[in-house]
């Protein structure tokens, strides 16, 4: 592996005089002047969500209207992106040894062609591992970016340790802006689902079902 990690560029000039098997020669000798250009459009492309996405796309306010249902939902997307990059890292150790496997077959491979077919698989995989690490660097940013945003919306108000807590609040906000959406077009089933679960949470809060069951008991024995 080059050195420099996520680097395609010795990749694209070796497989550049390849590509006459399935390009011109004009489109060719374009993609060889083009190879250091493609080199930093490959770094710099976009690969999952930017900090402005994670705002306004994902915790938008209609959907996650209190500091506690950003916080859980960042605690949700910061998780799925931490388990990626645990398989990804698993990914890379196991496309390593691969290489490492290949590397040795080529010396001992006497065909020609079967050593040609083995040149071809390990420039596969160098090219696998540098997507992989490039991947892997895309997901730590989101895994610090939901640190961050963890942090900001961790007011002091709510639970941080039970996501529970906070939901009849969050979910409350939520049903009550999908209400209010609600037009003549809305199909019954959509009305009916909007409806039915805001007017059950509305009932549960009032009613202290969801309170715990210590509470409960004082409330009942309260009342006698």
């Amino acid at each position: 592996m080059n050195k420099e990690k996520r680097n395609i560029q010795t990749v694209a000039e070796t497989e550049s005089k390849y590509l006459t098997k399935i390009l011109d020669e004009k489109d060719v000798k374009q993609f060889k002047t083009l190879i250091p250009e493609l080199k930093d459009t490959w770094k710099k492309k976009q690969m999952f969500r930017t900090e402005t996405e994670m705002r306004f796309s994902v915790l938008s306010d209609n959907r996650f209207g209190t500091n506690a249902a950003k916080y859980w939902q960042s605690v949700r997307e910061q998780n799925s992106h931490f388990e990626s990059l645990m398989r990804l890292s698993f990914d890379a150790r196991k496309n390593a040894v691969e290489i490492k496997k290949l590397q040795k077959k080529i010396t001992k491979e006497k065909d020609p062609l079967e050593r040609d077919l083995l040149e071809v698989e390990l420039e596969e995989k160098i090219y696998d591992q540098a997507s992989t690490e490039l991947v892997a660097k895309h997901r730590m940013r989101e895994v610090a970016s939901w640190a961050k945003l963890k942090k900001e919306f961790n007011d002091g108000s709510f639970d941080d340790q039970d996501v529970n807590t906070h939901q009849a609040e969050s979910y409350m906000h939520r049903l009550e802006q999908m209400r209010k959406t609600i037009t003549p077009s809305t199909t019954q089933p959509e009305v009916h689902n909007i409806l039915g679960q805001l007017e059950t949470l509305k009932r549960v809060r009032q009613s202290g079902e969801l309170l715990p069951q210590t509470k409960k008991k004082k409330i009942k024995h309260g009342r006698r």
